[in-house]
C-alpha cells in the first residue's frame, strides 16, 4: 500500500521569505554598485577623450580656445554630463604658444545615476597636454 505522506510536514514555511529579506538588500546593492561604477567608468573615459580631442583642435595653426572647449563640450555632451567645465592653457593661443593643455572637470553628485550624494564635491578631472603645430618664429 502506498503512504499518504509523500513528502514529510516542513517547519520551513516562512523561511524563503526570510532569506529572501535578508538577500535582497545585498543583492540589489551590488548590483547598482555596478551600475554606478560603470556609469562612472564611462564618464571617466569620455572626459580624457574630450580632453584629448580637443587639445587636437587646439594644437594646429589658427586654432582658438573657444573652438576646443567647443568641442570637449560636445563630446560630453554626447553622454548627457551635467555641470562639465572645460579649460584650455594657455586661454589664448598665439603664434608661439608651443603647448596647450585641455582641461576637463566633471562633477561627480551632477552625473552620478544611483547615489549623487556619496559624489558631493568630488569631480572627475582629465588632462591633455599637447605640443602645438605653429612654426616657430625667430
Amino acid at each position: 500500500m502506498l503512504s499518504q505522506h509523500c513528502h514529510p510536514p516542513s517547519d520551513r514555511r516562512g523561511a524563503v521569505i526570510t532569506e529572501f529579506a535578508i538577500c535582497a538588500p545585498v543583492f540589489f546593492l551590488i548590483v547598482l554598485t555596478m551600475f554606478e561604477f560603470g556609469w562612472l567608468n564611462v564618464v571617466r573615459h569620455t572626459a580624457d577623450n574630450a580632453a584629448y580631442e580637443a587639445s587636437r583642435v587646439a594644437m594646429v595653426p589658427g586654432a582658438t580656445a573657444a573652438e576646443a572647449i567647443a568641442e570637449a563640450e560636445r563630446i560630453m555632451s554626447a553622454i548627457g554630463t551635467r555641470g562639465a567645465t572645460v579649460t584650455v592653457d594657455p586661454p589664448t593661443l598665439a603664434p608661439e604658444t608651443t603647448q596647450v593643455t585641455v582641461t576637463v572637470r566633471v562633477p561627480l553628485d551632477r552625473n552620478s545615476m544611483v547615489i549623487p550624494k556619496f559624489g558631493r564635491g568630488k569631480e572627475i578631472e582629465s588632462n591633455s597636454t599637447l605640443r602645438t603645430e605653429r612654426v616657430e618664429t625667430r
